[in-house]
């Protein structure tokens, strides 16, 4: 008996040493195929020198499309969650129903509350038909009628607490975040849902103050998507910034509508105006920006290493976008293999 247990016992530790050895030997080959970054190895990449680029008779400001509305629904009601009726990717309809809080408690409250109304009120009717015959003090009456009606208001109150625990939507759109799970346990303000609008986008584009005038609240522009190419969405200028930034750049706001969501908040957009002339600016390609349009950047060789530099980004074409101020001629601009960069990273320009 003993030998059969110290059989097995080898067998079993044999076992569990082959399953270690063949873990390690799996997490060397995932480690192998994974890129990790070495300060001290130079990344090749490739660069440009900003140019004079000749912008054609139309000209296009960069911006990245956002939702019309975009709110954290937040609860009225205290309690556990006894429905939840949603789910991430749904789309919901102004009040339709998220979840349900349990409302046994406020029921019962409310049964008490009819109850003691029932008995005001018939406590009022006896007091009225004796105080015809002087039977009972006008003080008592009063009291009572006053009972009544402290009992009316609570009962509104539980209603209305009763209705809270019904979580509804205040607005139609997707549910982007679920913050809740079925018997989660929720208080007043307790967030419940991300709830994003994208039946319009809002496009906000940063516009020189020399171009500035060119655009004017209600006007009609023509806006395009990155991924649609050169496909023309109908847009309207719905805001217009009367403070610059720093830069002396102005904040322009067009509504673009979304009825069959084609867009979706976060993609590339621009709003095109046709000029009466071309115009040469200093540019450098659309490919080398990094980050969003709202405060774009690119990767600079300085010194063997890669600086990330903000700077004001003008008009675009499509495949230039015009420097304003951050970048001069003289800076090296990466315009390939910035996905391997960090800021101060070696690098080797390849030739």
């Amino acid at each position: 008996m003993n030998k059969r247990v110290i059989i097995v016992s080898v067998v079993v530790v044999a076992l569990i040493a082959l399953t270690v050895v063949k873990l390690k030997s799996n997490v060397a080959k995932v480690q192998e195929k994974i890129y990790v970054y070495d300060p001290k190895t130079a990344i090749l990449v490739e660069t440009e020198n900003p140019t004079d680029h000749t912008f054609e008779n139309s000209m296009s400001f960069l911006g990245t499309f956002e939702p019309a509305r975009q709110n954290t629904i937040g609860s009225d009601a205290s309690g556990k969650v006894v429905k939840l009726l949603v789910e991430e990717g749904d789309m919901i309809r102004q009040g339709q129903l998220i979840a349900k809080v349990d409302d046994e408690m406020l029921q019962l409250q409310l049964e008490s509350v009819d109850v003691n109304l029932e008995g005001q009120k018939n406590d009022e009717k006896r007091y009225d038909n004796l105080s015809k015959d002087n039977a009972v003090a006008g003080v008592t009456v009063e009291k009572t009628k006053l009972g009544v009606r402290s009992a009316e208001l609570q009962k509104k109150q539980i209603q209305k607490q009763i209705r809270s625990t019904n979580l509804k939507a205040p607005f139609s759109g997707v549910v982007t975040k679920r913050m809740i799970d079925l018997g989660s346990v929720v208080g007043p303000g307790s967030n419940l849902i991300e709830l994003t609008d994208i039946s319009s986008l809002k496009l906000t584009v940063s516009v020189p103050e020399r171009d500035i005038l060119k655009f004017l609240k209600g006007q009609k522009v023509t806006v395009t998507a990155d991924v649609y190419g050169n496909r023309a969405f109908d847009g309207k200028v719905t805001n217009v910034a009367v403070v610059a930034d720093k830069s002396h750049n102005f904040k322009v706001q067009i509504t673009v509508s979304n009825t069959k969501q084609e867009l979706r908040a976060g993609m590339y957009g621009n709003v095109r105006l046709m000029n009466s002339k071309s115009v040469t600016r200093l540019a450098i390609p659309r490919k080398a920006l990094i980050g969003s349009s709202k405060s774009p950047k690119v990767y600079v060789v300085r010194g063997g290493k890669s600086v990330l530099v903000s700077f004001n980004a003008g008009t675009s074409d499509g495949e230039y976008i015009e420097v304003v101020s951050g970048i001069t001629k003289a800076d090296k601009i990466v315009v390939k293999g910035q996905v391997n960069l960090q800021d101060k990273s070696l690098v080797k320009i390849k030739k």
